[in-house]
């Protein structure tokens, strides 16, 4: 079971650590560009980067703790039952966990490779 998840670990890992310098590099570099009087675009795209890592932050808080609760759950159910209890699978929690910021930051990465 876990050797399944780890390559989705990976691949996870290594297309945030692609896109996230994308990221960095377009923002800063927009930044730099509006200078001290950003027009309304850019206090939009300044306002949601903010705003999007909080969101990020929890949606993927909450996915690690539900993993965890779902895996307790198969622990009690197991022991309860007289059988073998599952040793926690800590992948798919960091999996879980890592998703949502994966999801936020490749689509950020596309969207901004758009935008000129």
């Amino acid at each position: 079971m876990t050797r399944r998840r780890s390559p989705k670990l990976a691949r996870q890992a290594s297309e945030l650590a692609f896109a996230v310098p994308q990221v960095v590099a377009h923002r800063l570099t927009r930044m730099a560009l509006a200078g001290p009087l950003p027009n309304a675009r850019d206090r939009r795209e300044f306002h949601a980067m903010g705003q999007e890592k909080v969101h990020a932050f929890w949606q993927s808080w909450f996915a690690m703790g539900w993993a965890m609760v779902e895996a307790m759950q198969q622990g009690w159910i197991a022991m309860l039952q007289g059988a073998r209890v599952p040793l926690l699978d800590t992948q798919q929690i960091l999996s879980r966990g890592l998703a949502p910021v994966h999801r936020k930051a490749t689509a950020n990465a596309r969207r901004l490779a758009r935008t000129r």
